[in-house]
């Protein structure tokens, strides 16, 4: 790849690991609220803590660039998943902004998933 895809990849890896990097984080100062909302979609409180979990690992594992592929893969399916639950209301235009957002955020991680972390990364450095 040439170095303007290697840094172009790291810049988008960046920022998309920022959003859940620090949703995932945020979360921490009200796990209990977080597991309400988490109800409210018909999605077990008791998955709170794996679901922060998740947010902040997969974060941290796509700005790193380690095992970017099934990482984004699994990105992706969550921003579908989250965004139809939580996001899909007709008749609220914000709501709808916001699974707009999810849903080409999945087609981003889809396109991280197929172009892979590039150079700059530990999958880059493990060829």
């Amino acid at each position: 790849m040439t170095q303007q895809i290697n840094t172009a990849l790291l810049i988008a890896r960046i920022l998309m690991s920022l959003l859940f990097i620090m949703a995932g984080i945020g979360k921490l100062g009200n796990v209990e609220g977080f597991a309400v909302f988490m109800a409210s979609g018909g999605i077990p409180a008791f998955l709170a803590w794996p679901v922060i979990l998740f947010e902040i690992l997969a974060g941290f594992a796509i700005l790193a660039g380690f095992m970017t592929r099934p990482t984004a893969l699994a990105l992706a399916a969550f921003c579908v998943a989250s965004g139809l639950l939580y996001h899909f209301d007709p008749s609220d235009q914000n709501q709808m902004n916001n699974l707009l957002k999810n849903l080409a955020l999945a087609g981003g991680y889809i396109a991280l998933a197929i172009a892979g972390a590039g150079k700059f990364s530990v999958d880059g450095r493990k060829g």
